[in-house]
């Protein structure tokens, strides 16, 4: 009898200890993205994923599915949107048929260097916010792709020299620039591009050297053309009720470790740009500097689409134009 009383003693102290106790149960987000692991833009989310981790004590895991393993990138946006994943990586043209202003920076020749993609970024934000926001999600943060070029199978001088190509497009622009030059427009993302090049279904394509080092474009193709015609982005987005599930605490580390990340994926795209053409050189890709032909057809095409887009995006467009325009041409100091 004595030894029963000690032993249910002892379960009620083990029962009064696990109820005082404090619970540290973990939440875990799924962060899918369509790009491959070795992917600057993914490296910078399995890096922030890491720190989130670290920094909340396991509280909150972020489980980064590469390569559109979990969703195929159009398919990302409406998965966080309706909370199928918490979280996720888009690529924002990829969305430009939905609004807009996701299209601004696809736009041929707006903005054509870091700099610039950044500082249009700081004028479009606002609005992006607002409208993501509405749609019951939350920007944590943008990041620039390299600039982006053309790539065939031969040396292009002028637009009349892409008509008949079987074109690999990825958004609604690269569509758009392939109907402009006569090319025929064959939408694919990234986890599939690979394939298609191997398999000839596309003979060209307008990139980055990123895009074209995940790929491994030198084994299909032959000439890269360095346009720099614009620097799209990616953006990462979360649920917002998910997000408003977090304590105070654990929401303010995202938000300020995303800032970070992005800053840092920023500095990480900038440095790939040269290594990127410089793997490409390595694997005997023909880096070819566009003739003044080239590019005057090409800046006729931006100028028309950005002339299509202001008539899209109205008042609204107008104003945030204006805003990048005052930021990259600040006034002279008198």
């Amino acid at each position: 009898m004595k030894r029963r009383s000690l032993m249910l003693g002892s379960a009620f102290a083990a029962a009064a200890l696990a109820v005082g106790a404090p619970t540290s149960a973990q939440t875990k987000w799924d962060m899918p993205t369509g790009y491959p692991l070795a992917n600057p833009h993914t490296v910078t989310l399995t890096q922030l994923a890491k720190d989130i981790e670290i920094e909340t004590k396991g509280k909150l895991r972020l489980v980064v599915h590469a390569n559109g393993s979990l969703f195929k990138a159009p398919e990302i946006m409406r998965a966080v949107e309706s909370g199928q994943a918490q979280m996720g990586e888009v690529l924002m043209s990829l969305l430009a048929n939905q609004a807009p202003l996701f299209g601004l920076d696809s736009l041929p020749f707006l903005a054509v260097g870091f700099d610039d993609a950044y500082r249009l970024y700081q004028a479009q934000r606002p609005a992006l916010e607002r409208m993501l926001d509405k749609r019951g999600m939350k920007l944590l943060y943008a990041v620039a792709w390299p600039p982006q070029g053309i790539y065939a199978k031969k040396e292009i001088k002028s637009a009349a020299d892409m008509k008949g190509l079987k074109w690999r497009a990825y958004n609604p622009a690269t569509s758009k620039i392939a109907q402009a030059v006569g090319a025929t427009p064959l939408t694919i993302q990234a986890a599939e591009f690979s394939q298609a090049l191997a398999t000839g279904v596309v003979d060209s394509t307008m990139t980055s050297g990123a895009t074209g080092v995940d790929s491994k474009i030198w084994e299909s193709l032959t000439h890269y053309h360095t346009v720099n015609a614009w620097l799209p982005k990616n953006m990462l987005v979360v649920n917002r009720k998910e997000f408003d599930k977090l304590d105070k605490a654990t929401q303010d580390v995202v938000v300020r470790l995303s800032a970070e990340a992005e800053k840092k994926g920023w500095d990480r795209m900038r440095g790939f740009n040269d290594e990127s053409l410089g793997i490409l050189a390595k694997n005997k890709m023909t880096i070819v500097a566009p003739t003044p032909q080239l590019m005057a057809d090409m800046k006729k095409i931006g100028d028309e689409m950005v002339a299509d887009w202001l008539k899209q995006a109205g008042a609204e467009g107008k104003e945030i134009l204006d805003a990048y325009n005052k930021s990259a041409r600040p006034a002279p100091k008198k």
